[in-house]
């Protein structure tokens, strides 16, 4: 992409990425990703986190081109995380006297993925930079998500360039502001990003929002997906109630793990029992079928969560194991949850989900049902009666 003026002086510099597949090599990229670079002109210049090497194409020229002549004095890195930080031996090759800007925890891990030693400037927190016009604070949020995380704070332009904070998954297809796309759009891709990529940090977050809550900031620049400068509330409040563990809406998702379909049909029994309650926002899931970056996204937008297994192996079937192994180390809080499942020579998928439940602390909604073999009528009247469970609490 061209480069884009936020204020005088400050250019985004963005590069889309519509290849890569799967982000981090695990959740599913089906709209892209962008990577978000930011360069102050002024009396020095500072780079502000640079792309991922493999996309950066033509981003040491508009580098160049915007610079006019003038070297580039600084590089500062908010976070280490190579979709960031994958450029920095391509930037300092080109400017070997450039100062990288980071904090006492970020330059391990530049020599580390990099081997790069060159002229270094540690800042502690609240530090500042000078660079004429505008004048940089440097605030740090670490866990959100990686120790050595720090955000930038232009004094001048209100900007707070917020690393992997506020971001999105998506490429910016034309659209870069927030008031120039359609957020229904893009609501989906925040919330996925965040539960799947920052979900576990939840504390670290709202200790992040306290802090940054007291500069007076006009715009939000991530280091992925759209600029926030008209809206900012919505992705603040947020960012908010997921930090929060919140639900956004009264609904249901239903998880199953099923070989031949008889624990389907009892998650199938309990989603029309749910309807007849009242309740209009369900989804069903095949774990087997759907990727966990989805499921956990929709988990973390509905207060109800019912999750069925068939036996396999003596325990739990492996697609449902996995989904709940990152449930727990999320820390997933505050929703409604019941368990059911199914057996046939022996169970042990009902008893994993039991004991996983009681490590999350959640005490289950209603009867945990285990059919043996095909679910009989007994078993259909125990979803049911989960369904009617479910529907009081989270209508209530």
């Amino acid at each position: 992409m061209e480069p884009i003026k936020l204020v005088d002086n400050i250019h985004l510099l963005c590069v889309n990425d519509r290849r890569t597949h799967l982000f981090e090599n695990y959740w599913p990229l089906p709209n892209g990703v962008a990577y978000n670079s930011y360069l102050i002109v002024d009396e020095k210049t500072a780079l502000v986190d640079t792309v991922e090497f493999g996309h950066s194409f033509g981003y040491l020229e508009h580098i160049e081109n915007l610079l006019n002549g003038k070297t580039l004095d600084y590089l500062i890195i908010n976070h280490m995380e190579p979709d960031h930080s994958g450029a920095i031996k391509m930037i300092i090759d080109r400017y070997p006297k450039c100062i990288i800007v980071g904090n006492r925890k970020t330059f391990p891990l530049i020599e580390g993925f990099f081997g790069v030693k060159t002229e270094q400037l540690v800042v502690e927190d609240g530090a500042l930079l000078n660079l004429g016009k505008h004048k940089l604070s440097f605030h740090m949020i670490p866990m959100v998500h990686w120790p050595e995380t720090m955000v930038t704070f232009d004094a001048t332009s209100q900007i707070l360039f917020s690393g992997d904070a506020f971001g999105s998954f998506g490429t910016l297809d034309g659209g870069v502001f927030d008031h120039e796309i359609n957020l229904d759009f893009y609501e989906s891709e925040f919330r996925r990003y965040y539960s799947n990529i920052v979900g576990k940090y939840g504390m670290q977050v709202q200790k992040a929002l306290a802090k940054l809550g007291g500069l007076p900031i006009k715009i939000l620049a991530s280091t992925h997906g759209p600029i926030w400068r008209s809206n900012l509330s919505y992705i603040l409040e947020k960012y908010d109630m997921w930090s929060k563990y919140q639900a956004e809406e009264k609904g249901v998702i239903i998880v199953y793990g099923s070989m031949y379909g008889n624990t389907e049909r009892m998650a199938e029994s309990i989603a029309r029992e749910l309807s007849v309650q009242g309740v209009k926002n369900i989804k069903i899931f095949d774990a087997s079928k759907t990727h966990s970056s989805y499921i956990i996204s929709d988990i973390w937008k509905y207060s109800g969560l019912i999750i069925g297994s068939c036996a396999y192996n003596g325990g739990i079937f492996t697609p449902v194991g996995n989904l709940i192994n990152q449930l727990h180390e999320i820390g997933l809080k505050n929703r409604h949850v019941a368990l059911f499942g199914s057996s046939s020579w022996g169970g042990g998928g009902l008893r994993v989900l039991e004991k996983w439940a009681e490590t999350m602390s959640f005490e289950p909604v209603g009867p945990k049902p285990e059919a043996r073999c095909a679910p009989k009528a007994n078993d259909i009247q125990e979803c049911k009666e989960i369904a009617r469970a479910m529907a009081k609490v989270i209508l209530a």
